[in-house]
């Protein structure tokens, strides 16, 4: 049985990601860094037959990330597939001139450095899958080509950040499959009721990038399986 991780999997997208995989018969880790709403989509999973394990995780915290990889490897032996979903976008983010450094450091620690630290805690694990792959959630807001529309700059910028973490990732490690997605706007807490896309449209990608893809298909940006440019 193959296993994956699912950071911020307590909702959203990456709840419907967890759900997905673990119908398709992977042993999905819930990650999440509140335990009880962590402990109810689990239990939730777990009624609907899949195998499923909450893993206590909070990807801004570097003891807390190498901690739960420890708790993991107690668990199981390998990671075959590390899906770093979880992020955030912080309230008062509305202006390039006006984001105060707080608000920016916070999201660029969580959102760049926290699937960073994900990665690099768990590569040994997933180095002993015959098919590692790191599937890093990202969003069409960091894409350069086209230009910035001013909305959301820090959490925009991260984005652009984090695709850069992709691409050194997917060079250091070319064994791996390491791609971005971009999930399109999707009907969560953060896309907001008016989103144009459903949770189930959301996941796809990386679902499919998660099972289906290609092995060599790496270093990409990816929206509705098809690359995008960076």
């Amino acid at each position: 049985m193959k296993t994956a991780l699912v950071t911020g999997a307590n909702k959203g997208i990456g709840r419907e990601v967890a759900r997905q995989l673990a119908g398709k018969r992977f042993h999905v880790f819930v990650g999440a860094r509140n335990r009880a709403a962590g402990c109810k989509t689990t239990d939730e999973i777990a009624k609907k037959g899949g195998n499923v394990t909450f893993l206590e995780i909070d990807i801004a915290d570097n003891a807390i990330v190498t901690a739960a990889a420890r708790e993991f490897s107690k668990v199981v032996d390998q990671l075959d597939v590390l899906v770093n979903n979880a992020g955030i976008m912080v309230d008062g983010d509305d202006a390039i001139l006006e984001v105060s450094d707080d608000i920016f450091r916070k999201t660029i620690e969580t959102n760049v450095l926290g699937a960073l630290r994900v990665t690099r805690a768990f590569a040994p694990l997933l180095a002993k899958s015959k098919a590692p792959r790191v599937i890093n959630v990202s969003s069409g807001g960091g894409q350069l080509t086209g230009g910035a529309d001013g909305w959301s700059p820090a959490y925009c910028i991260s984005k652009t950040a984090l695709n850069g973490v992709t691409s050194q990732l997917a060079a250091a490690l070319p064994k791996f499959a390491v791609n971005s997605v971009c999930p399109g706007w999707v009907r969560t807490d953060m896309g907001g009721s008016n989103a144009t896309r459903s949770v189930e449209e959301g996941a796809d990608t990386i679902v499919w990038l998660a099972i289906d893809a290609p092995q060599e298909v790496t270093g990409k940006f990816l929206r509705d399986r098809e690359e995008i440019p960076w």
